[in-house]
């Protein structure tokens, strides 16, 4: 044990912090966080507007008294947003890390990515945008021009090329002068793009950023072997003390959250929902308590603790697990560099996405339906929304009973070794 320890140390917590530490990645998910009170709202909408409730007053309500459409448009007005707002916020974080005027850049970004999305034209050529675009399916492409726009930016203010007022202007007129330059860089930057993509037949920016990004991460995004990997990277760097859920929430993010946005879709346009792992179907099934499925940890502190410390430790953690909050046991118990917990940590979370996959793709259990529950919403309710079924709740329960028994060995083990210490202590006192 001590060799994987040493090796985790010295090994893997540098690599994670040096990855964790990268700028563009910390842009992307801080960028997103930012955009998640209008996925959580647009939610709600969609919860109403999906209940399961079969009640012909309900579906005269629905339907001939127009709230479908009413609840619609707010859906529409916040998941179909996602791609345009995250142009914006990506640029901004970025910019900010890089102590630039983070809302010259964002503005620039969001006009570059309105550039680089195709207009639609209607019967009487006016011309529009396309709202798919504006949403999930334009995020990848939001992604690249939220980073790339920031370090022409940048770039261009390193070398000084920039307008300079007097001092007496005001601030707000300053910046605008000097956003003037780097900006004229990046709208030529990314109109020549489009020209050039649209003059050789590709299409458009989104057409070339979902050629080469967006289809061969989705498809490790929507696979079981893409799932693993994720969440066992997720606990090798907490194991480390690094937040994994931070580090891979950069870079998968995307990708689960335009899938959940696919299955939204399909479930407003009554189709089969397509997708299994979305961001809900980890948030809620597989990291409950956290990472590592921490919430059977602290189970098993409550009702099976002999040792003082482990007691204590189960009734501080066990309301904070409840609400998928880890971080009293990661640090408390603790979790983080703790040999004996290395293998119930990496193995519970790998079972519950097999197991939960598995319930998925046989129909046992619906796939999550669109729905983005808040990662803090406490298991059997989070799984009948993020569903629409109880058969959700039941699957929770399912992997937690699991987990507790995946978790129990390694807990007696620790337990005993507490129980000597606390007896040692005694008797040397």
């Amino acid at each position: 044990m001590s060799k994987v320890q040493t090796f985790m140390e010295e090994k893997i917590a540098p690599f994670a912090g040096r990855i964790g530490q990268i700028k563009q990645l910390v842009a992307i998910r801080d960028g997103i966080s930012f955009i998640m009170p209008l996925i959580i709202i647009g939610s709600v909408a969609l919860i109403l507007n999906s209940l399961p409730i079969e009640a012909s007053w309900y579906l005269n309500l629905m339907n001939e008294g127009g709230w479908a459409e009413r609840l619609g448009l707010i859906v529409n007005g916040t998941f179909g947003l996602i791609g345009l707002l995250a142009s914006f916020t990506i640029a901004y974080s970025l910019a900010n890390q890089y102590s630039l005027d983070g809302m010259s850049v964002g503005v620039l970004s969001l006009s570059a990515y309105l550039l680089s999305t195709p207009n639609i034209m209607s019967a009487d050529n006016a011309a529009g945008l396309p709202l798919a675009l504006m949403g999930s399916k334009g995020l990848f492409v939001a992604i690249v021009i939220g980073i790339v726009a920031t370090e022409i930016f940048r770039f261009v203010i390193k070398r000084n090329l920039v307008i300079k007022l007097p001092d007496g202007v005001p601030p707000a007129v300053g910046k605008s002068f000097t956003a003037l330059i780097p900006g004229f860089f990046i709208i030529v930057f990314f109109a020549a793009i489009s020209w050039i993509l649209d003059a050789t037949g590709i299409g458009s920016l989104h057409d070339l950023v979902q050629t080469i990004l967006g289809k061969p991460l989705s498809l490790l995004g929507g696979t079981i072997f893409g799932a693993i990997i994720y969440d066992l990277l997720i606990s090798v760097f907490w194991l480390t003390g690094i937040h994994g859920g931070n580090i891979m929430g950069g870079i998968m993010n995307p990708i689960w959250m335009q899938k959940m946005d696919e299955n939204r879709l399909a479930l407003q346009a009554g189709q089969e929902l397509p997708n299994i792992f979305t961001q809900p179907f980890f948030d809620i099934f597989v990291h409950m308590g956290g990472a590592g499925t921490v919430f059977a940890l602290a189970i098993c502190l409550i009702l099976f603790s002999k040792s003082q410390q482990n007691k204590s430790i189960g009734r501080l953690s066990i309301m904070p697990s409840a609400f998928n909050i880890g971080e009293p046991l990661m640090f408390g118990v603790p979790v983080v560099l703790n040999p004996i917990m290395f293998i119930p940590f990496i193995l519970a979370p790998i079972a519950m996405v097999i197991l939960t996959y598995f319930a998925m793709a046989t129909g046992l259990v619906p796939k999550t339906n669109g729905v983005s529950v808040p990662w803090t919403m406490p298991p059997l309710i989070s799984g009948y929304l993020a569903t629409g079924s109880i058969r959700g709740s039941i699957m929770q329960v399912v992997n937690l009973a699991v987990s507790v028994l995946i978790y129990y060995p390694f807990f007696r083990a620790m337990d005993k070794q507490f129980i000597r210490e606390e007896n040692k202590g005694e008797v040397d006192q």
